[in-house]
């Protein structure tokens, strides 16, 4: 008899301490919820420092590009005229002495521009769509100028975006 006494003092004394009132799935959600809100804004945070990092090494190098190029035009420009021909004044470590020429080189080739190629593409796409709608050669003419005009000012806009182009 003691032994059932014992054993149902135990049993509630069990029942009680499991039962203490705090919903302990309620604590998880709401941790659960903070940490995932913390992970969304580091990740925020790494995206705008990445971008930001990105974009001021994007503009360090435009205006690196376009200081050369200003360097480029003033030595350019300050060339003299002599008896023996043109020379550059600038820093030329080669000047030319034999009244030849210039001694200034011709600077690297990039490529066809986005003006030309656009020309090009706008060109000959005006020129099949004119030939179509117009069924003669006037309207390709006339659509291959067209062409050939918006898409050269579609690839200058492209041209002054990259910086090979210089607004003045």
């Amino acid at each position: 008899m003691i032994m059932k006494k014992v054993l149902l003092a135990f049993t509630i004394v069990s029942v009680f301490a499991a039962c203490n009132g705090k919903p302990k799935d309620a604590v998880v959600v709401v941790d659960t919820m903070a940490i995932r809100q913390k992970a969304i804004l580091d990740e925020q945070v790494r995206v705008k420092t990445e971008t930001d990092a990105r974009i001021k090494a994007e503009t360090d190098e435009r205006n690196r590009l376009a200081a050369a190029r200003r360097s480029a035009a003033s030595n350019h420009n300050h060339r003299t005229t002599s008896s023996t021909g043109t020379r550059n004044v600038g820093t030329s470590s080669n000047p030319s002495n034999s009244g030849s020429g210039t001694a200034t080189e011709a600077p690297a080739r990039r490529g066809m521009s986005s003006a030309a190629k656009g020309a090009i593409i706008g060109g000959a796409g005006g020129a099949i769509a004119g030939g179509i709608i117009g069924k003669n050669a006037k309207g390709a003419i006339i659509g291959g100028v067209v062409g050939a005009g918006t898409g050269y000012t579609i690839g200058r806009a492209r041209d002054r975006k990259t910086g090979r182009v210089i607004r003045n």
